[in-house]
């Protein structure tokens, strides 16, 4: 049988590998049925994939564009991120951080500073283009080109009650014992399993080049501005010769977050560059109840709704819950029924909810403080130094929000204040919302009373 350079079976070989369990069923429609097919080529469904080829498994990597291409995001790497990469990975930094200036919409700027990196940033089409050679070297094969219009797990085009059927715009069909949904925030995975959605926020970001002397000054810092509208945040991540300038809020308020962009490149003294890119992007967070499978399905990353809910960072994300599902889909590709299936599934929406899942809640807890109180979390992370190492800390992935809520005691009594606060002004306004309708139905109902027939 050939193998290619790296010792793997080349492309073309495996392309035509059905493994002997599947042998009748490929055969009877001409058509492979790999074990595990990921849709989706981005760090969650490239990490897919890498797990699930590492294990041995026959797998597919489906993405519609070609490789590489952009995508709307920050590119920051923090310690999780790092630790998530496959081994031998090189990261294809542009720049180290050991700096971030800090300012609430523009005032009161801080610059706080580590003599270790904090994090570190990457171009995304560089660095899912080596994820997916990675995934690639450990024996899946990548089809680009390829959008898939649905999956489906019962009907004709389904040979058994084992199989998945991966359905192309060409007209084609992909079968597998397992399918991992990896399909971005749009996802068309995410809708057939039934992904519920809690929080959906608009980011917009330009990619702008600067001369040589812009770019020195921004070199190894980053600007982190708590923004204007509730929530909202914007950032600047130097990557060379270019500044990564975007801003993000809940969406709803796309003219808002439209003129806080342009505001916040004025201010910055960019507004006379011209952006190389313009661009934007939904992000959308879960719902606590939300779906990560369905029968022989599952979904990860964006297409999960899994990212942070407070920072809306999603790169750690994507890597950690693209693991998971390339480990747990090997499993349901050998589960015999549907039974086992369903159990397999059920152990990896578990190792989400108890790791990631733990992690979002806190983050949502935060986004809620963030939200009322953005200048109380200035002056803390500006103004103490133990909130700007637990900072630091947490970029670096020494710990994670989670467990710095869980083990000091000081910031959870410190949250658990700030969650009640949030609760009781929560029901003042609700009572107060709920008097005016009262009001409003009395003085209707008093209206009718008084008309005459």
């Amino acid at each position: 049988m050939p193998f290619d350079s790296t010792g793997h079976r080349s492309n073309q070989e495996q392309k035509h590998i059905v493994s002997s369990e599947n042998a009748d069923a490929g055969s009877e429609h001409d058509e492979p049925v790999w074990d595990v097919v990921v849709v989706g080529a981005g760090p969650a469904g490239a990490s897919a994939a890498y797990a699930a080829a590492v294990a041995g498994r026959k797998v597919l990597l489906l993405e519609k564009a070609e490789l590489p291409r952009y995508k709307t995001c920050g590119g920051g790497i923090i310690g999780p991120s790092r630790d998530s990469l496959p081994p031998g990975f090189e990261l294809p930094l542009k720049d180290r951080v050991h700096a971030v200036t800090f300012s609430l919409n523009g005032k009161l700027a801080r610059t706080r500073r580590s003599k270790r990196m904090i994090f570190g940033l990457i171009n995304r089409p560089e660095f899912d283009a080596s994820l997916v050679e990675h995934a690639q070297k450990a024996g899946a094969e990548l089809r680009t080109g390829a959008t898939v219009t649905r999956v489906e797990q019962h009907g004709p085009a389904v040979p058994d009650r084992r199989t998945v059927a991966v359905v192309l715009a060409d007209g084609g069909t992909v079968l597998a014992r397992a399918v991992i949904g990896a399909d971005g925030s749009a996802s068309r995975i995410g809708a057939h399993v039934g992904v519920k959605l809690d929080q959906v926020d608009l980011g917009l970001e330009a990619e702008i080049p600067v001369p040589a002397t812009v770019a020195e000054d921004w070199a190894g810092r980053v600007l982190i501005d708590w923004g204007p509208l509730p929530g909202s945040y914007g950032w600047v991540f130097p990557k060379g010769d270019t500044l990564t300038v975007g801003v993000i809020s809940a969406r709803g308020e796309g003219a808002a977050t439209k003129r806080y962009l342009e505001d916040f490149v004025a201010r910055l003294g960019l507004a006379g560059f011209e952006p190389s890119v313009s661009s934007g992007h939904l992000t959308r967070c879960r719902s606590d109840d939300s779906p990560l499978s369905r029968g022989r399905v599952l979904v990860c990353g964006d297409a999960a709704g899994l990212l942070e809910p407070w920072t809306r960072e999603g790169i750690s994300f994507a890597l950690r819950s693209g693991r998971l599902a390339g480990e747990w889909a090997v499993r349901i590709s050998e589960s015999h029924d549907a039974v086992d299936a369903r159990r397999q599934a059920l152990n990896y929406a578990f190792a989400i909810k108890a790791g990631l899942g733990v992690e979002m809640a806190v983050g949502r807890r935060m986004l809620g403080v963030f939200e009322r109180r953005p200048g109380l979390l200035h002056a803390a992370i500006t103004g103490l130094r133990p909130a700007w190492n637990a900072f630091a800390d947490i970029a670096r992935g020494s710990t994670t929000l989670a467990s710095l809520v869980r083990t000091h005691p000081l910031a959870r009594r410190a949250l658990d204040i700030l969650d009640r606060k949030q609760a009781a002004a929560a029901a003042t306004a609700a009572a107060a919302a709920a008097e005016e309708d009262g009001a409003a139905e009395h003085s209707h109902t008093a209206a009718e009373a008084g008309s005459p027939e």
